[in-house]
C-alpha cells in the first residue's frame, strides 16, 4: 500500500489530544484541512495549537480529508462512527484513525465497510493540550493497531510525530488500556496525597517541592521494575477503593 507523503488531515475533536496530533503532523509537512470544535474552550485550544486552521463541521471535514483523526472520548467513538456510516460520509481509500486506548480497529468496521482504512493509535502519555505535549511526544511510545498491510502507515505517522511506535494486537488493547489507566491513576493519587500532607503542615508550593522527588522515584522504579516485582492487582484494587 503506497500513499503520497503529504496528506490532507482532518481532526474531529478539539480536546487535549486532537490539536496536538494535528500540530505534530503539521510539523512533519502534512496539511491540516480543518478541525471540529464545539465549546469556546475547544475553539480557543484549536486556535492556539493550529493557528489559521478552519473550524469546520464534521461532514465537511470528512469530505476534504485523506486522513481523518477521531480524537473523541472512547465512550462516544462507536456512535459517531456508526452515525457517519449511516450517511455514507466515509470515503473509499480514506484513512481513519482513532486515539482511544482500549479499542482497536474493530470499532471502525462501519467505516471500513464503506472503503475506509482503519487505524488505532494511542500515545502513552498524559496530555495537557498545549505545546508542551509536542516535546513529550518525542519521549513517548504510541500503541498502533492495524491490519498487517496498514501497520507501516500507522508506524510512519507515529514516527513523523516524533514518537516511537509500539504494535499492539487487537485482542490486547484492553490490557494495554488497563496498564495506562493504572499508571496514570496511581501517579495522580500518590502526588495528590503527598501534596495534601505537605500543605497540611503549612508547606507552600508543595507540587514544586515534590516534583524532582517524584520524577526521580518514578525513573528509578521504571529502571528496576520487572513483572515479578510489581503487584498490579493490588495497586488496581487500591485505586478502585479510592474511587469509591
Amino acid at each position: 500500500m503506497e500513499r503520497s507523503g503529504r496528506l490532507g488531515i482532518g481532526i474531529i475533536g478539539a480536546g487535549r489530544v486532537g490539536p496536538v496530533f494535528g500540530a505534530a503532523l503539521a510539523g512533519a509537512g502534512h496539511a491540516i484541512v480543518g478541525i471540529s470544535a464545539v465549546s469556546q474552550q475547544s475553539r480557543d485550544r484549536a486556535e492556539a495549537m493550529l493557528p489559521g486552521v478552519p473550524i469546520l463541521d464534521i461532514p465537511t471535514i470528512l469530505e476534504r480529508s485523506e486522513l481523518v483523526i477521531l480524537a473523541v472520548p472512547e465512550a462516544e467513538l462507536s456512535s459517531l462512527i456508526i452515525g457517519l456510516a449511516a450517511t455514507s460520509a466515509w470515503q473509499p481509500g480514506q484513512l481513519v484513525l482513532h486515539t482511544a486506548p482500549g479499542l482497536g480497529t474493530e470499532v471502525l468496521l462501519p467505516a471500513q465497510a464503506l472503503g475506509a482504512i482503519p487505524l488505532a493509535v494511542h500515545p502513552a502519555m498524559a496530555f495537557t493540550g498545549t505545546s508542551i505535549d509536542l516535546l513529550r511526544l518525542r519521549e513517548s511510545y504510541c500503541a498502533v493497531t492495524a491490519a498487517t498491510v496498514v501497520q507501516p502507515i500507522g508506524m510512519a505517522l507515529v514516527v513523523e510525530m516524533g514518537a516511537e511506535p509500539l504494535l499492539v494486537d487487537e485482542a490486547d488493547r484492553p490490557a494495554y488500556a488497563e496498564a495506562i489507566a493504572i499508571a496514570t491513576g496511581f501517579s495522580s493519587a500518590i502526588v495528590a496525597q503527598a501534596t495534601d500532607a505537605l500543605a497540611a503542615i503549612g508547606v507552600e508550593n508543595a507540587g514544586r517541592i515534590l516534583a524532582p522527588l517524584v520524577r526521580s522515584a518514578v525513573e528509578n522504579a521504571l529502571t528496576s521494575a520487572t513483572p515479578d516485582t510489581i503487584d498490579l492487582s493490588s495497586i488496581r484494587g487500591d485505586l478502585l477503593e479510592d474511587d469509591q
